[in-house]
């Protein structure tokens, strides 16, 4: 039994200024921009400057969501962060950014999905609005991939950049925001997109760090056809949820990570690309960051708008998957 309806009033986001294209990327691996673009879709993407953490990411973006929403700091109840790159292991960059923001008032903590994280924290940030326990809930995806990424492996290095979002949930009128979502995960899949170590499996050492064991590993072709086939199904059944038909969307974000894959999750669903916004040529793959980053400026271009159906999805390492429908409320 649905209590109040939980939607999205305020939207932010944040990437770095400091570009890293593909011919860039031509002078440090064997590749080429044409090679990356053709199977990627990627031009260029953002990187951190030295000594700048992921929570000024979710910072950055976190105050125009705020400022858009029309509240305070202070009138926040919570806060989650989705990340896999937070600051440190401990404490959790919900904390950093609650402390950044001025959020005295704020419970807050972090959640870890692999790129799905950002939609698994709208999952359960809605669930607490809906409940009635909160009133105004910050939910910031936001990920620094460039300070985990080998540069000598070509067949990740051109992948992946840093950037972020923020949105602020609160109650609005009944029929809009969050209609349905959809959540999911296979952890049998969980060695073909990993860090391997830095926890309490593989514990940093010399070793570790010298077999560059604290970067991304990825099993690039399998991981393909999972998101392939995962990405169109978990927005099908996020539809079907929320009874509403496909002809009915008006905006499609999908996780930005590859060009090809979001033709596929588009074909499924049966809608053509000019209903999916795509940026993933100027961002790369921002884990987390990646569809609030999309998000914020399909608003900005005047793609949605209020009363427009917005499904969102997502896959990342675990594995997992999560899929979004809501109603535009403003």
């Amino acid at each position: 039994m649905r209590g109040n309806s939980a939607g999205i009033v305020g939207v932010g986001s944040y990437a770095p200024s400091r570009k890293l294209t593909n011919s860039d990327l031509e002078k440090i691996v064997d590749t080429s921009d044409e090679w990356i673009r053709t199977r990627t879709g990627i031009s260029e993407r953002r990187i951190c400057e030295d000594g700048v953490p992921t929570s000024e990411i979710a910072v950055i973006a976190a105050r125009r969501a705020i400022a858009q929403a029309g509240i305070s700091p202070e009138e926040i109840d919570l806060i989650i962060c989705a990340t896999v790159t937070p600051d440190m292991p401990f404490p959790a960059m919900g904390c950093i950014v609650q402390d950044k923001l001025g959020a005295t008032r704020a419970a807050a903590f972090d959640l870890e999905a692999g790129c799905s994280g950002f939609m698994y924290a709208l999952a359960v940030g809605t669930q607490f609005i809906e409940s009635g326990v909160y009133e105004n809930v910050l939910v910031c995806g936001a990920d620094s991939l460039t300070r985990i990424t080998d540069w000598t492996d070509r067949n990740t290095c051109v992948l992946f950049g840093d950037g972020g979002g923020a949105v602020l949930l609160k109650p609005v009128e009944e029929g809009y925001g969050v209609l349905s979502f959809q959540l999911g995960a296979d952890g049998s899949g969980g060695d073909l997109l990993k860090m391997p170590a830095g926890g309490s499996l593989m514990p940093a050492s010399r070793e570790t760090v010298d077999k560059k064991l604290h970067t991304i590993k990825m099993a690039g072709n399998e991981v393909f056809k999972f998101a392939v086939k995962v990405m169109g199904d978990a927005a099908v059944k996020a539809l079907e949820k929320a009874h509403v038909r496909t002809d009915e969307v008006k905006c499609f974000i999908p996780h930005q990570a590859n060009m090809r894959i979001i033709e596929a999750a588009a074909r499924r669903l049966g809608i053509g690309m000019d209903r999916v916004f795509v940026n993933l040529n100027k961002y790369g793959n921002t884990s987390c960051g990646s569809i609030p980053l999309a998000l914020s400026e399909a608003l900005e271009l005047g793609r949605i708008k209020k009363g427009d159906i917005v499904v969102m999805v997502g896959f990342g390492a675990g594995l997992t998957w999560a899929s979004n429908v809501v109603r535009w409320s403003y």
